[in-house]
């Protein structure tokens, strides 16, 4: 057991913790001032995000060993910055327990759930630092998620900013989030005879499940950014108004001159 990951884990609860109500003292933009909440928290993980995916990236150019040994090669920064990151997901997930119901959370507590399990090993262990740091890489991808909610938030879509993040969601969801899943699921396969049946076990559904909804919200981003969002020639007869409709996977969509921005 690593006492100083378990220190910077509670460390980084109490700091990501006192941001959330930090962050209630400051105004919210009248744009969203009918969610302050989700505001709040979506600004929370974006500070989340950016400081662990740039580490991340930064430390794996800086220490390439730790990818070419994901078991046992790292430097004491590397467990730092993944226990910071399981820090957050507890803290997020006291957040949405505080602040919604069971039935609105229970979809990305599952996936903290399996993140925070698949982390905590690295901590308790002190072995694969390295393969959860490159997991980490999945956190650029996240950078430009939380930047298209707060602009959905915002009411800025559609514009050009919510056009370039809608692009740059896609493009690091493939290279940051894809790729490394990939890259982990290969390498996971090829050594599974190094690593405990157990642990292969909880690798192996953890990527499965972050996988599955990467390419889930892949495909919704594409539908609704991308698809929806060309224009079509006018239906004679048919006069387009501002209204709001459920697509097809039951959230909300606001149809503005002719096009769609899901409502996450």
């Amino acid at each position: 057991m690593e006492p100083s990951g378990l220190l910077v884990t509670g460390a980084s609860f109490a700091a990501f913790r006192g941001l959330h109500w930090g962050l209630q003292l400051l105004p919210t933009p009248g744009s969203a001032a009918q969610d302050r909440w989700k505001w709040r928290n979506i600004c929370v993980s974006l500070v989340h995000s950016l400081l662990t995916g740039a580490g991340a990236l930064l430390g794996l150019s800086l220490y390439p060993q730790m990818a070419a040994d994901p078991i046992h090669g790292h430097p004491p920064w590397a467990l730092a910055l993944v226990a910071v990151s399981v820090g957050y997901f507890l803290a997020d997930g006291a957040d949405m327990l505080w602040n919604q119901t069971l039935g609105q959370a229970w979809e990305l507590l599952c996936h903290h759930l399996v993140v925070v399990s698949c982390l905590s090993t690295a901590i308790l262990s002190g072995h694969y630092v390295g393969f959860s740091v490159v997991s980490l890489l999945l956190e650029l991808n996240s950078t430009c998620l939380h930047l298209r909610k707060l602009l959905l938030l915002s009411h800025q879509a559609p514009s050009l900013a919510f056009s370039v993040t809608s692009w740059a969601t896609l493009a690091t969801l493939a290279v940051f989030r894809l790729v490394p899943l990939g890259w982990m699921s290969l390498w996971l396969i090829r050594q599974h005879h190094q690593v405990p049946l157990a642990l292969v076990i909880l690798g192996g559904t953890g990527l499965v499940t972050v996988g599955a909804m990467s390419i889930t919200l892949g495909v919704r981003i594409l539908v609704s950014d991308v698809l929806r969002s060309r224009p079509h020639p006018p239906i004679p007869g048919h006069k387009e108004t501002r209204g709001t409709r459920t697509c097809c996977d039951g959230e909300p969509v606001t149809r503005v001159d002719s096009t769609l921005s899901l409502r996450d």
